[in-house]
């Protein structure tokens, strides 16, 4: 397979291009200064710029780019920021896939965050996303910017991911520190469900949907059985041999994140229908797996 991957060098894109080198596939990555070997090609999303040659020649198209959620101060311009990094990219790609004579399938990011609060009822991916809330508003954009390509006939997939555990990035990363210090414990209530993927998983679960000719649609990249903000806490001090009783509280988070606090303060309680009713098998299917996973450094991604 030669996939061509935009967001290739970030914590996930990095994790998926070393997988699918091991697993024998090519990647080209798509980056935004000079291209300096063949494994690289020079695009300008916001330019709606991509070497038409390069998609012409992939089996599959993916879009991971992304400005991070982890960033302070949450100001009305890195809001657009972070809007326009996801729908900007992902229609570029989409566009440059719908135009093209071979129609490779095309993998487009998304999020969890998009179900918005629903306390513990399960989210499948038939779960409507909440359009009212602004992370809703930016999933439902995110994946509206994805249609071009499936509406010109070429296999279209939306991964919908939830929070990806490793300690080389994302929130275990920053939480470790703390957790080290005794410091860690639920944010807000702690009755709020928390979905977690393992890093491990999800790049397997990525290249399943890269290869498999009869996915398309929207598919949760989470772990089964998601669990609570307090459960994986009091998992993750267990895990460090330390305790994990100090909350942090709501108001602090408002203060620090704004609008964005969603995002550990909704309760998502996400589960991997489709995956599971295609046959992936995830290898760590709890919390504590993928904490163990996410904490070891023998684990490859």
């Amino acid at each position: 397979m030669l996939l061509v991957l935009a967001g290739g060098s970030g914590f996930l894109g990095t994790a998926w291009r070393d997988h699918l080198a091991r697993e024998g596939h090519e990647v080209v990555r798509l980056v935004r200064g000079d291209a300096l070997s063949a494994s690289e090609s020079q695009w300008d999303p916001y330019a709606g710029q991509v070497d038409r040659e390069v998609i012409e020649r992939a089996d599959v198209v993916a879009c991971l780019s992304g400005a991070p959620l982890a960033h302070w101060p949450w100001t009305a311009s890195y809001k657009r920021t972070f809007v326009d990094s996801r729908v900007a990219t992902t229609r570029t790609l989409a566009e440059a896939v719908a135009s093209s004579d071979r129609k490779p399938a095309f993998l487009a990011q998304g999020g969890v965050a998009g179900y918005g609060d629903k306390g513990d009822a399960v989210l499948t991916e038939d779960a409507p996303i909440d359009a009212d809330t602004f992370m809703g508003g930016v999933v439902r954009a995110w994946e509206a910017a994805a249609e071009p390509a499936a509406g010109a006939g070429a296999r279209t997939v939306v991964m919908r991911t939830s929070v990806v555990l490793d300690r080389r990035g994302g929130p275990v990363k920053l939480l470790l520190p703390v957790f080290k210090l005794g410091l860690g414990g639920p944010v807000g209530s702690g009755d709020q469900y928390f979905a977690t993927i393992s890093l491990r998983d999800w790049v397997r679960a990525a290249t399943f949907l890269a290869t498999n000719d009869t996915c398309r649609g929207a598919y949760n990249l989470t772990g089964p059985g998601a669990t609570t903000n307090a459960d994986f806490g009091r998992v993750f001090g267990r895990r460090l041999h330390r305790p994990a009783v100090v909350p942090v509280p709501a108001f602090a988070l408002n203060t620090l994140a704004g609008t964005v606090s969603s995002e550990l303060l909704n309760s998502t309680r996400v589960e991997p229908a489709r995956l599971l009713a295609e046959g992936f098998d995830f290898e760590h299917p709890t919390v504590d797996a993928r904490l163990a996973a996410a904490l070891s450094s023998d684990v490859p991604a």
